[in-house]
């Protein structure tokens, strides 16, 4: 009996530990889907506010996690327009003002090109994995997929903007295709929901995405992967400022 009692005690001690354990893996699977040392991908965006709405062509090219270069196609009037991330900085070239403009740390928070997505969203110096403490809250389904809904808190001293994460990973694919953002105060900003899974470049993952700010009815940023490319060939040497008035 004195066996039996103590071995509970020691499960009793350890699954906590090991839940978190298991919910750091999932979350790894998850991140790690949809990032690769590097990519090439095509894709729009549409920006939708409550009186008027636009509509965007880009490729990107990325060296993870360091290095980004966005190219705008379309419309005609913003074609050329380039941003470019170099870890921790990021500069813009508009081609109407031949400029290229380094967006100053004041302005990190800032709408990227009118959108729901912030200047600091492409830099993403936080990692989700390896900054929050992750805890599987519960299982259910959602938009017709069994799901974790993993619930994320900054460590202490993290340099992280959220107060909370929940992230809804599918069981089978282990693809997220919910994630609710959080202040510190637990009031919820902004959801960033997926759809449309397909199979592109041999992995299965949401291709259609929506942005939705909580406190502005009626409003979003939608972005669809058209084309990626996993493990595209390209160098650092790529992703310099000279570059932004050559890439195509």
């Amino acid at each position: 009996m004195k066996k039996i009692r103590s071995l509970i005690i020691l499960i009793l001690i350890l699954t906590p530990v090991l839940i978190a354990q298991d919910a750091k893996e999932i979350i790894e699977k998850s991140d790690e889907l949809i990032k690769s040392k590097s990519s090439y991908a095509e894709f729009s965006m549409e920006v939708i506010k409550t009186d008027w709405s636009r509509s965007f062509g880009m490729k990107s090219w990325a060296l993870e996690p360091d290095y980004a270069i966005i190219y705008v196609t379309e419309p005609a009037r913003d074609k050329g327009t380039v941003t470019l991330k170099r870890k921790k900085e990021v500069w813009n070239w508009i081609p109407s003002a031949q400029k290229v403009i380094k967006i100053p740390p004041s302005m990190m928070l800032q709408s990227w090109m009118g959108s729901d997505f912030t200047n600091d969203d492409l830099v993403k110096e936080s990692s989700v994995v390896n900054d929050y403490t992750h805890t599987v809250l519960k299982e259910e389904m959602f938009d017709g997929y069994e799901c974790y809904v993993i619930e994320s808190i900054p460590k202490e001293n993290a340099g992280v903007v959220w107060g909370k994460l929940l992230t809804w990973i599918s069981k089978e694919y282990y693809f997220a295709i919910k994630t609710e953002f959080y202040d510190e105060d637990e009031f919820l900003v902004k959801k960033y929901i997926g759809s449309e899974i397909k199979k592109m470049d041999g992995r299965t993952f949401p291709t259609h995405w929506e942005m939705i700010p909580e406190d502005k009815p009626g409003e979003k940023t939608t972005f669809t992967y058209l084309k990626i490319q996993f493990n595209y060939p390209v160098k650092d040497s790529f992703f310099a400022e000279k570059n932004m008035k050559r890439v195509r």
